[in-house]
């Protein structure tokens, strides 16, 4: 997808908020052109020649690629937030970022992933860590707001993805994306049960659904359910079926871990 397309289609779904002006500062007077391209009758709903039901199935073909675009570029934001947490940008980390937007979006993907993502970082340089982390957490905001929350746990779970890039987490990174749940209004407890996922011990079991050793078997149970309601894949299936099976190795890391507690408990 040509980066106007994508950004275009970012902006279809979302022309206002932070994210829009900070996609703006990255992108110059670009921005105002693109803006004017987006913000048409065709967007809007309104479509000559084309039945009611053609228009809706097209409009919610629009909705999906904005909600999709928007993922995209949040994950690129909170992204360069997270790598620079411990002060320093590792060639492990950019090259795992490259690969997860290859893997999960395609070759273009990864090379306009990429150039936005060395934007936001010079973008950081210039307005110092702690205007970029104002401007990160007003992004959180109005992530909250346009992702539901199993849509914002799979953005989460790129994240801690991206932080296990050089074989250890910084606890200076683990705060940042903590910082970036809380402020998706999200529990930080979500980021201990992530980064329980790439272990198989019954600890581990433990701490990827959130519950003590010391829970009844009712309280285990239901923590499973919740657990695997929220990060059911099908929650994320309008984001693309790339997302869609990432999602989809993450809920068998769940399953994983249920599997050991309840082998544990002879359940």
């Amino acid at each position: 997808m040509a980066i106007g397309k994508w950004i275009g289609g970012f902006l279809g779904f979302m022309t206002a908020g932070p994210l829009g002006a900070l996609l703006g500062i990255l992108f110059g007077g670009a921005f105002d052109a693109m803006l004017d391209g987006v913000n048409t009758p065709e967007t809007q709903g309104t479509f000559d020649g084309q039945s009611g039901f053609e228009s809706n199935v097209y409009g919610q073909q629009r909705v999906n690629q904005g909600q999709r675009n928007s993922f995209l570029f949040s994950m690129l934001v909170l992204t360069s937030y997270i790598i620079k947490a411990d002060g320093k940008v590792m060639h492990s980390e950019m090259e795992l970022v490259r690969n997860v937007l290859q893997q999960n979006f395609g070759n273009v993907a990864r090379q306009q992933g990429d150039d936005i993502l060395r934007k936001l970082f010079e973008e950081q340089k210039r307005v110092g860590a702690a205007s970029f982390r104002q401007t990160v957490m007003q992004c959180c905001g109005q992530i909250a707001t346009s992702l539901d929350y199993s849509q914002r746990l799979q953005l989460l779970n790129f994240l801690v993805l991206i932080s296990q890039a050089d074989g250890r987490v910084d606890p200076s990174e683990v705060r940042a994306m903590k910082e970036c749940a809380q402020w998706m209004q999200m529990s930080a407890d979500e980021i201990d049960s992530m980064l329980g996922m790439c272990k198989d011990d019954l600890a581990s079991a433990y701490q990827v659904l959130g519950v003590s050793p010391d829970a009844t078997d009712d309280e285990v149970k239901k923590a499973y359910r919740k657990l695997a309601l929220e990060h059911h894949p099908d929650k994320v299936a309008a984001l693309g079926e790339d997302i869609r099976r990432a999602a989809e190795k993450k809920f068998q890391k769940i399953n994983e871990a249920k599997e050991r507690i309840w082998k544990a408990r002879g359940l």
